[in-house]
C-alpha cells in the first residue's frame, strides 16, 4: 500500500482539483468522501481507481478490497483533499460510467436547470427509489459529480444511470417511440391524479424558480401540477419529483 505523507505530491495536489468540474471532465473521475458512499461504490468496485484512507482509520472487515488499490495518508493529506468540515478518513477516486445504451429505458426523468446541489442529489435519490431507468441532466443543471450532489444522492448514483443530453431531442424521441411526456406547469396543466400510471413514461422537470423551459413544455403530452391545500407557495422541486414519481410508476 502506497504511503502519502505530503500534502504537496502530485498526486494529492490533482485530487483536490477533482473538486472542480474542468478537472472532472478532463479526467473522467471524481471523488467520493465517507464511509457509506465508498461502500456503496464499491458493488461496482471496477469504477474505483483507488481508495484513500487515513492511517487512523480501519476499514470495515466485511469490505472486499481484492484487487483495489489503496493509498493511506495522514491525517493532513485526508483533510487537504477533503470538501466537508469533518471528513470520516476514506475516500475514493472513481471512473464516470457512461451507460452503453439507453434502448431499454422505459421510465425516464429529465431534468431541465436544477442548479441546487442538494435538490440534484435528492432527486437522484428519489427517482433511484421510484424505479427510474436512467437520467437525463439538460443545460443548465448542476453537475451530477459535484460533492454536494454526491452525498444528497446517498449513492444512488452509482445504482442510476445518469447522462447529459439535449431535452428537445428526448422529448422528440419519446413521442415517435409513442412515451407520453409528462411536463410539470401550472399553464394549461392538468392535476397529476388526472393520469394512470403506465409501464412507460417520461417526466420533465424544472428549474427551482422559473420552472420548465417554455419551449420544451410546448412539445409534452400533457403537463401536470400538484395541488397545494395549504398556503404555501409551491413545492420544493424533488418533493413534487417524488410525488409524479411514485403515481407515475403505480
Amino acid at each position: 500500500m502506497e504511503r502519502i505523507e505530503s500534502v504537496k505530491n502530485p498526486k494529492v495536489k490533482q485530487w483536490k482539483k477533482l473538486h472542480t468540474k474542468k478537472e472532472r471532465e478532463a479526467t473522467g473521475t471524481f471523488i467520493i468522501e465517507g464511509f457509506h458512499l465508498v461502500e456503496e461504490a464499491l458493488k461496482k468496485k471496477e469504477q474505483i481507481r483507488d481508495i484513500i484512507v487515513s492511517e487512523e482509520v480501519n476499514l470495515p472487515a466485511t469490505w472486499n478490497l481484492d484487487q483495489v488499490n489503496m493509498k493511506l495518508v495522514t491525517k493532513d493529506v485526508m483533510k487537504a483533499i477533503s470538501d466537508t468540515e469533518t471528513p470520516q478518513g476514506v475516500a475514493a477516486i472513481c471512473e464516470m460510467q457512461i451507460p452503453k445504451s439507453t434502448e431499454s429505458w422505459t421510465k425516464i426523468l429529465l431534468v431541465d436547470s436544477v442548479q441546487d446541489p442538494g435538490n440534484l442529489g435528492t432527486i437522484i435519490r428519489t427517482a433511484d427509489a421510484a424505479g427510474v431507468d436512467g437520467v437525463v441532466l439538460g443545460e443548465g443543471t448542476v453537475d451530477h459529480y459535484n460533492s454536494k450532489v454526491i452525498r444528497s444522492s446517498q449513492g444512488s448514483l452509482f445504482h442510476l444511470p445518469i447522462i447529459k443530453g439535449d431535452l428537445l431531442s428526448w422529448i422528440d424521441q419519446q413521442n415517435e417511440n409513442g412515451t407520453p411526456v409528462y411536463g410539470t406547469s401550472l399553464q394549461n396543466g392538468v392535476s397529476y391524479k388526472e393520469i394512470s400510471p403506465s409501464a412507460q413514461f417520461c417526466l420533465l422537470i424544472g428549474n427551482e424558480g422559473s420552472g420548465v423551459d417554455e419551449g420544451l413544455l410546448q412539445k409534452t403530452t400533457k403537463n401536470l401540477y400538484i395541488p397545494i391545500y395549504g398556503e404555501a407557495e409551491s413545492l420544493n422541486v424533488a418533493i413534487a419529483t417524488g410525488i409524479l414519481l411514485y403515481h407515475l410508476h403505480g
